[in-house]
Parts: C-alpha cells; sequence; structure tokens
C-alpha cells in the first residue's frame, strides 16, 4: 500500500527529471572545474549519455537505481502498487541500456556508467574513471 495519497504520489514522480538530476549536473560542474569539456546530453549520440567526449569517443550516464535496474532481480519485490507497469517499465530501461552500450561500442565508443548513490558517495572515484578514460585514449 502506497504511504502518499494520489494527489502527492503524483505530484512526487512529475517532480523527477529525465535530464539534469541532481547527481548528474554534480559530476558535470566538478569536471568542468577541473578543466574538462564535455557535450550534455547530445542528441547526436545513440542513446543521448548525459556526459559526452565527442573527441575522445566517450560517453557517460549516471543512472538512478530505481529507474534503470539495480540489483533487479532481488528488488523489483519491493514493488507493491502498479507492478506490471513498473515491471515492464524497468524491464525495458535495462533493455534499452544494454541495446546503447552495443551500440556505441560496436562503434567505437568507451561507455562509463555511474550510479547516482555512487556519484553521490564518491564523486571522487567517479571523477577518476573518467580521467582514466580520457588519458587512455589521448
Amino acid at each position: 500500500m502506497d504511504v502518499h495519497t494520489p494527489e502527492q504520489r503524483s505530484k512526487n514522480m512529475r517532480a523527477i527529471k529525465a535530464i539534469g538530476s541532481k547527481d548528474e549536473i554534480r559530476l558535470a560542474k566538478a569536471l568542468w572545474h577541473l578543466g574538462y569539456r564535455y557535450r550534455k546530453n547530445d542528441k547526436t549520440i545513440f542513446g543521448k549519455p548525459d556526459l559526452v567526449f565527442k573527441k575522445q569517443k566517450i560517453a557517460v550516464f549516471v543512472d538512478s537505481e530505481f529507474f534503470h535496474g539495480k540489483d533487479w532481480e532481488t528488488e523489483k519485490f519491493r514493488i507493491k502498487t502498479n507492478q506490471e507497469f513498473w515491471y515492464k517499465k524497468i524491464s525495458r530501461n535495462i533493455d534499452r541500456d544494454k541495446e546503447v552500450n552495443q551500440y556505441l561500442t560496436d562503434n567505437g565508443w568507451k561507455i562509463l556508467r555511474f550510479w547516482s548513490k555512487e556519484v553521490k558517495s564518491n564523486l571522487q572515484r567517479c571523477i577518476y574513471e573518467i580521467i582514466q578514460a580520457i588519458n587512455s585514449i589521448k
């Protein structure tokens, strides 16, 4: 059973952003301040990565744990309302992430995916991985 009223749940869901999440912005700003230049949500790249380093062909994604199905096989049982909708939606997101990874990899791109909580709890490690990827291609 949902602890929120339908109106409150609706308001909460409307507030969730597809582009420009706090963790995505936090990572982007940290890289920018270090002098790394990128494109945000570049529509010309398949999958519209959150950050794109075109010259080095590096795509960075910051995925939310819920919508992209982190630990999906165990976590899906926590969904109590509208299960059919959420199972279908999140399963499709997982499949789409795999398709995007495959397409970009086949076309010579390096893909870095971070969970939102990773960026929140260990920003420096995420930055380090991105810098390592950039330096390995230079």
